[in-house]
């Protein structure tokens, strides 16, 4: 075995320095941190990924022709793929890229950066896309036991045989992508799928046993400024879940490590989540993962993880603005890693820029017939997919600029509430004003639109100048605190577009078109608005 990994190893380097001589290779991509904000750099200039990823088990070369139409029609700038262990090491040691190797030259075709997701020992908590060989081998590969011993479908993440062979395969996976990729098609990858475990809070074999009731890891502690004691000591109620935290995340920690060291592209994991309103006890959710609670034990368990992205399967604005809230963190970047593919979903791109998100990924966005309502959409065609694909379509040409005002801090944006209810954004002297369901002249008649769909953006170019647009949205501005006799004037409106990074003026609005607002339809529309007083 060791003899035929060398020689697929040799094989690999040969293969990327014949691709390099003939291939410009361009920037890794990068995880920038400042001041608490974060941006993805992506051929030395920053990226908002607009992205569409697609049904599990549509990483095949036979589903691929239902995929690139589905790309098309959301208008999406990066595509979201998984890679299974079970597809790239059938058997043990024997490894095979080949659907890895058509995925990414296809990509690169169809003018698409791609994030894959490995879908390793944990894939919604559990090993259903490992091998046959460590599926099928409880006594090797062991799984997760409950109080009463009755194993569980997840794998235990204190076993070494898993995490050797897990981690094998991952760099095996990292190194090929190194090899055939030097323009960084690729830009990012997410170690394991909503890693955790449901119907149990923790793992209850004799070593997990032992393991609690020890000591707390002196780096655990450190990080939670923490003194000693063992886990039900210092975490009481929360001991058995941040255990189990601790140790999936550690596990993770160490495979993603060893990927980075050949290929040092920025990492992350996706969580399944609790109710962020009204969480439960641990069994109700999936225990161990990086749910909101636990994000602090992630955190200081696995710092080459990049960023957490939740997974929002939550159509009401309330739980929806609530997640953003809490995985968007001074120490963690906000990455939208899916959420659902039905219309209500879409006008959370704007809430997600609202909290500087790095990007957005909506799931299940292929032409397979697969759906997965009522997590998302009856039926995926181009017209579910239309509310998406305006606003990518809205966006895409100025994404790059958007990624870089977002790290500054100068990007606004908000979705529609569930009841339509009017927002308000500070900017300095001035505050936009957000409404939703009015038409484009008058001030009182509603359109009672069936599904709220609504959200505006708003980055501040300069002082009283504004990039202003969004999606069945009316903006107005006002002072934020006049003086007396003081009052704010539209000193000029111009709609334009944005080609090749650079803004292309169209023409000025006047009129009709400002006396009630600047008023954004399905009509994509962008607008500098330079704001003065009278």
């Amino acid at each position: 075995m060791r003899h035929a990994w060398g020689i697929l190893a040799r094989r690999a380097l040969a293969l990327g320095v014949l691709l390099a001589t003939g291939v410009h290779a361009q920037p890794a991509p990068r995880l920038i941190r400042a001041h608490g904000r974060y941006e993805l750099e992506v051929g030395g200039k920053p990226y908002l990924v607009l992205a569409a990823q697609v049904n599990n088990s549509s990483n095949y070369g036979a589903m691929l022709p239902q995929v690139w139409p589905a790309m098309r029609a959301i208008d999406a700038n990066t595509i979201v793929m998984p890679i299974a262990w079970e597809q790239i090491e059938p058997r043990e040691g024997h490894f095979d890229f080949s659907f890895l190797d058509q995925f990414v030259r296809a990509a690169r075709r169809h003018h698409l950066h791609a994030i894959l997701l490995w879908f390793g020992t944990w894939k919604n908590g559990g090993p259903g896309y490992t091998p046959d060989w460590v599926k099928l081998d409880n006594r090797q590969f062991p799984r997760v036991v409950n109080r009463q011993g009755r194993p569980m479908p997840s794998l235990s993440p204190l076993a070494h045989a898993t995490l050797a062979a897990d981690r094998r395969a991952f760099v095996a996976l990292m190194r090929h992508v190194k090899a055939i990729d030097p323009q960084h098609t690729v830009i990012m990858v997410q170690v394991e799928n909503e890693a955790g475990t449901y119907g149990c809070v923790r793992d209850y074999s004799a070593r997990a046993d032992r393991l609690f009731d020890g000591p707390v890891p002196v780096r655990l502690r450190r990080a939670l400024h923490l003194g000693p004691g063992t886990w039900r000591e210092l975490f009481g109620a929360k001991a058995g879940e941040f255990f189990h935290a601790w140790n999936i995340a550690r596990f993770v920690e160490k495979v993603a490590a060893a990927g980075q060291a050949i290929d040092p592209l920025p990492m992350y994991v996706n969580a399944a989540l609790r109710d962020p309103l009204h969480p439960g006890p641990p069994v109700t959710y999936e225990s161990g993962g990086p749910t909101d609670d636990a994000l602090g034990v992630w955190k200081a368990a696995a710092p080459d993880i990049g960023l957490i992205g939740p997974d929002i399967y939550m159509p009401d604005s309330a739980r929806y603005r609530r997640v953003l809230q809490l995985y968007h963190r001074p120490d963690n970047a906000l990455f939208v890693a899916e959420t659902g593919n039905a219309a209500p979903y879409a006008r959370y791109l704007f809430g997600a820029l609202g909290h500087q998100a790095i990007g957005f990924d909506p799931f299940g966005i292929d032409f397979t017939g697969y759906t997965n309502y009522p997590l998302g959409a009856h039926v995926v065609d181009a017209a579910t997919l239309a509310p998406f694909a305006l606003e990518y379509r809205l966006l895409r040409p100025m994404q790059s600029l958007l990624a870089r005002l977002s790290f500054a801090g100068r990007l606004h944006a908000v979705a529609e509430p569930d009841d339509g209810r009017a927002q308000t954004l500070a900017l300095g002297r001035w505050q936009a004003n957000v409404t939703y369901d009015m038409p484009m002249f008058g001030t009182t008649a509603r359109t009672h639109r069936a599904v709220p769909d609504g959200g505006a953006l708003i980055a501040q170019l300069g002082p009283n100048e504004f990039l202003v647009t969004g999606v069945h949205v009316r903006v107005g501005f006002s002072l934020a605190h006049p003086r007396p006799g003081e009052y704010a004037q539209y000193a000029r409106v111009v709609q334009g577009r944005y080609a090749d990074g650079r803004w292309r003026f169209m023409r000025i609005w006047n009129g009709d078109q400002t006396d009630w607002g600047l008023n954004f339809t399905s009509i994509p529309q962008v607008l500098h608005v330079h704001l003065g007083t009278y």
